[in-house]
């Protein structure tokens, strides 16, 4: 939906912050005298509360005590996140001897005011009761804890341990379903906004459930109502990406009639009791869908005598001013208005890192606290400008609650504050005493205790920080000045000076030796970035791609190349002859010595303006490997930006590698210097499933050492190579640096690792290939080549019962079947420990159901097709195998009469071990082992045994089996609570040993070494006259 005002916050997205600022600035009142009564008030009511500190809540005291500046708050996260939904003894021993040991727990003994903190000292509150704790008087050692854990039987302590995360759970949740917390708020006499607990749905059955729960909460709070207005009873958040699983931009078309049928019948619902109903805030790539449905709840006719529809805002937000005014539009349009909740924020940390991830041009949220407050002030003063919004200001800083009674102390306009359940208890109560005519209501989790986890991880990064208000609001040793400091003094010039100095996120290499500067992307998650991309991209013509212009020795074999979409021909080349090869091998032999003698700084730039040149051409090339390789834009825009990455990269690594050189200890008397040289021709073969990216990788590596190159893209792909090479030429390499010939392997890459001339060689494919070439080159006479080589792998990924579901699902679709499949990182089998592995597979099962496979030039696909029939063969050939020795366990349904060309389902099949396994399956399938803890040892000896060696991944809240695995050394690059695709330059410098590759890491700092000879110069100066420095020593 479009509008000036939609425009306008989309303009604001990733916006400077010195823009944001400019706009806030003006919307907040900066009167001395105004602002003086606010800081008067904030300071009455923290140092009333410092005067009560006694009165301080446990969840307060919990977090002043254990924050996440000290290991033990770290180590109570990860037990409370993660203990209760641990269905088996041995990994609960584990977790909790683990977490045990990792802090100092004697130093928080009777540190807090809260008497059941200091009673658990961090969580076995009935241990502590069973038996008894050493006395104040006593000295108590650092690990008192854990040798307390090994003295009592281990029942003992698991069930006090459950009990206490039971216990702190409790402070953080108001019940468990929503008749315990209306119980619960009855008791003490709290209005509440009830927030069921719950990550997003993964599968259409979690959606339905979610609905159902919202429809039974509504219900049974409406059931109960006796308010005679909506803002006096008790409302409901709702967080739409829990209605349905595909909740994103890219799925806009196919989510959003969904979510509007089930919203608007629990908006209805709500409506019938006279209850408010809130539309959750969440990820800032969500924003404008929830703008979306928001809006067309606005102008249905059912809900117009109602005044509960909601909505949350987040001020951290740098479009929130925007967002606010646009809302106040939609308050105008209504008779009975909207409500806001206003909030600051708390997906900071992950939207910082998304950013960063995509190398946006800024943030789409503020990077300084300062700011967020200012923003937040000025989103405060919008909304409660307008008559039709019921602002609700949801804050724990005592200096945002005195900004809210100041901006409205002038108006009779109703409106209320928010705090979270458990914490805020003690300013509350003192604003309640002194301003008793102002409506306070709790946002009050409901849900299972094993739901904690993606609440409290929010709640501990959003409160726990050292920073925040709550974590210092009653720390004595802090000025009360200090505390409530006026936000817009504190504001620089320029607005957007940030001394927190998070960098922009394509700035994150800038502090590294050597700095480059990371490649820039687009968030094809925001609106209309991605409209505009995907449009672009379908108008690019392939005309230019699609002939070749003919070969220089005229040669008449012409090569379809084919769109694995389709199936269908979209070009054709000449394909290169014998001639053509001793042609480019004698061109780049004779172009060597002009080459390495350039100054590496010269080389450098020639390859930091290819970099740019790549982004320059972002769309078309994404578009051009869509249509040729059958990748996703996605997939393509990453790939794009993953080349310049390597162009700047290498630059930068060459010119600190081959500059001054390294000098050298010794004897007294001579000095020792070690210089690096180019060594020659260097033939590149790269492979099909990364046309851009490893094909300009490989060559941007050699020329920047000041190799020649001579490079063999796959024939699958010469289109995205040819592109390439113009982007070179036009950047300033000259032809004979850089040639490209096109052609297979038997008629070209064979003739061209037999020309001694040709002094290394890098490849990447598959490790039968690699073997050959190998051969090849043993058998040359003269100087010993030196060969990289990085092939596939039978990758894996282990996952322990402390694994989050939700986490492990999301970055096992990634790994097995982004890029349909075709990475040689992708994921291959899947170890399930035994006790979760029936209850993985079912939400697996249902997550790849809602994958769309399809056009890779559509951002609606999430898997596109293999890239010719020759590998949909090989594939279809496994799983022939796989029917009659497997057992499928889930498969994506495709519609095969939409396209002719070469998809593959993404499926999953239960094998019974490791060795069923004996090659990599280059596509969307993936294996699933179940195991027991104490067969790991046997399966690391098995995963050894397979003598590949590229990428695993581990998903467990146990830090010994991270280190465990690390230390068994399987592999090149493992991954541990992520995904295992996505090496990013710099780093995850990538590759690995055994079959899977010979090293260096491409990507790493160790690169470039194996592409030039090295030199030590001994120069013995006393020859010379003696050493003169010896002799100036006293």
């Amino acid at each position: 939906m479009a509008g000036p005002i939609r425009d306008s916050l989309r303009e604001m997205h990733f916006a400077s912050s010195d823009t944001a600022l400019a706009a806030i600035s003006l919307a907040i009142n900066s009167d001395a005298a105004y602002r003086k009564i606010i800081d008067q008030s904030a300071t009455e009511l923290v140092t009333a509360s410092r005067c009560r500190s006694h009165e301080s809540g446990t969840l307060d005291s919990f977090l002043r005590e254990f924050g996440l500046s000290n290991s033990e708050g770290i180590a109570l996260m990860c037990l409370a996140e993660a203990l209760l939904r641990v269905p088996d003894q041995a990994t609960i021993d584990s977790l909790i001897s683990e977490k045990i040991n990792e802090g100092n727990w004697g130093a928080h003994k009777n540190a807090s005011d809260s008497k059941l903190v200091n009673a658990s000292v961090w969580g076995l509150m009935l241990a502590g009761k069973v038996i008894s704790a050493p006395t104040t008087s006593e000295t108590l050692k650092h690990n008192w804890l854990a040798e307390l854990s090994h003295r009592l039987t281990e029942p003992v302590v698991r069930l006090a341990t459950l009990q206490a995360m039971k216990i702190l759970g409790g402070q953080f949740v108001l019940g468990r379903n929503i008749p315990a917390a209306l119980t619960r708020s009855a008791s003490t006499d709290i209005l509440c906004s009830f927030d069921m607990l719950g990550e997003g749905a993964r599968t259409d059955a979690d959606a339905e459930r979610y609905f159902e729960s919202y429809k039974q909460a509504i219900n049974t709070v409406g059931q109960n109502n006796t308010a005679s207005t909506v803002s006096d009873a008790h409302g409901i958040s709702v967080k739409l990406s829990a209605l349905h699983p595909r909740f994103l931009e890219s799925q806009r078309d196919l989510c959003l009639p969904k979510l509007k049928e089930k919203v608007l019948a629990l908006a209805e619902l709500a409506s019938h009791y006279g209850l408010g109903l809130s539309l959750d805030a969440e990820e800032c790539s969500r924003l404008e869908l929830t703008l979306d449905v928001f809006e067309w709840l606005c102008d249905q006719p059912s809900l117009a005598p109602w005044s509960g529809l909601g909505f949350v805002l987040q001020a951290y937000q740098k479009r929130g001013l925007e967002v606010a005014i646009w809302l106040s539009e939609q308050a105008m349009r209504r008779p009975q208005g909207v409500m806001v909740r206003l909030v600051k924020g708390a997906y900071w940390d992950s939207e910082i890192k998304i950013a960063q991830q995509k190398g946006l041009d800024d943030y789409p949220v503020f990077t300084n606290k300062t700011h967020t407050d200012l923003s937040y002030e000025a989103c405060a003063a919008t909304l409660f400008s307008c008559p039709q919004i019921y602002c609700q200001f949801a804050t724990h800083n005592a200096l945002t609650i005195a900004q809210i009674l100041q901006i409205t102390s002038d108006s009779d306009q109703r409106f209320e504050l928010q705090k979270l359940h458990g914490m805020g208890d003690l300013l509350y109560a003192i604003v309640s005493e002194r301003y008793p005519q102002v409506t306070v209501r709790t946002y009050a989790p409901v849900g299972q205790h094993e739901d904690l986890l993606p609440y409290l991880v929010r709640r501990l990064l959003e409160n726990g920080a050292n920073s925040s208000f709550i974590n210092r609001f009653l720390n004595s040793e802090l000025p009360v000045a200090a505390l409530v400091e006026d936000p817009l003094a504190r504001l620089t010039t320029p607005y957007g000076k940030d001394p927190t100095h998070i960098p922009i996120p394509r700035d994150i290499f800038s502090g590294s030796s050597p700095h480059w500067l990371a490649a820039k992307g687009a968030d094809l998650d925001a609106r209309p970035t991605a409209t505009d991309f995907e449009s672009a991209s379908r108008l690019v013509s392939f005309h230019e791609h699609s002939m070749f212009a003919p070969n220089p020795s005229g040669a008449d074999t012409i090569c379809d190349v084919c769109c694995p979409t389709t199936g269908e021909s979209i070009g054709n080349y000449a394909a290169s002859t014998l001639a053509d090869v001793d042609d480019a091998v004698t061109k780049a032999h004779r172009a060597f010595p002009d080459w390495s003698r350039l100054p590496v700084g010269e080389r450098a730039r020639l390859l930091q303006r290819v970099g740019d040149l790549l982004e320059e051409n972002s769309v078309e090339l994404t578009a051009l490997i869509a249509h040729e390789a059958g990748r996703t834009l996605n997939d393509g825009l990453d790939e794009v930006r993953e080349a310049a990455d390597f162009c700047r990269y290498y630059a930068a690594q060459a010119e600190g590698l081959l500059g001054d050189a390294l000098a050298l200890p010794g004897v007294t008397g001579e000095t020792n210097q070690l210089r690096y040289s180019a060594i020659g021709v260097w033939l590149c073969i790269s492979p099909w499933n990364f046309p851009l990216a490893i094909f300009v990788g490989q060559i941007a590596a050699n020329l920047a050492v000041g190799n020649t190159v001579v490079a063999k893209p796959a024939e699958q792909t010469p289109l995205v190579a040819r592109f390439a090479l113009r982007l070179f030429t036009q950047a300033g390499i000259e032809p004979d640096v850089l040639s490209v010939l096109y052609g297979d392997g038997p008629n070209v890459g064979t003739p061209l690792v037999d020309d001694t001339r040709v002094r290394g060689v890098s490849f990447t494919g598959s490790h039968a290939t690699a073997l050959t070439i190998n051969r090849q080159l043993a058998r040359r006479t003269g100087p010993i080549t030196p060969f990289i080589a990085e092939t596939g792998g039978i990758n894996c990924m282990f996952v322990d019962s402390t694994a989050l579901p939700e986490q492990v699902i999301d970055d096992v679709i990634t790994s097995a079947f982004r890029s349909a499949g075709q990475r040689c990182s992708a994921l291959r089998v899947l170890f399930l420990q035994r006790e979760i592995a029936d209850k993985t597979l079912t939400i697996l099962e249902g997550a790849m159901h809602e994958l769309i496979v399809g056009d890779p030039r559509r951002l609606v696909t999430d898997v596109g097709p293999v890239i010719d029939r020759r590998a949909k063969e090989a594939i279809d050939e496994h799983l022939v195998h796989l029917d009659k020795t497997a057992t499928l366990r889930a498969i994506t349904p495709v519609d095969h009469t939409k396209y002719t060309g070469h998809f593959i389902a993404p499926q999953v099949w239960e094998i019974d071990a490791l060795a069923d396994l004996t090659h990599e399956v280059f596509g969307p399938v993936l294996h699933v082992i179940r195991y027991d803890t104490n067969e790991l040892p046997q399966i690391f000896s098995e995963v050894r045994a397979s003598e590949f060696a590229l990428t695993m991944g581990v998903h467990s809240r146990l830090r010994g089996l991270h280190d465990r695995i690390r230390d068994e050394a399987l592999v090149g690059n493992l991954y541990i609570n992520r995904d295992t695709v996505g090496a990013v330059v710099g780093s995850h410098p990538f590759g690995g040993h055994g079959a899977s590759g010979t090293g260096p890491k491409a990507g790493g700092p160790n690169y470039l070494k194996r592409l030039v000879n090295e030199h030590t110069v001994t120069d013995n100066i006393t020859a010379l006259g003696g050493n003169t420095a010896l002799f100036n020593l006293e």
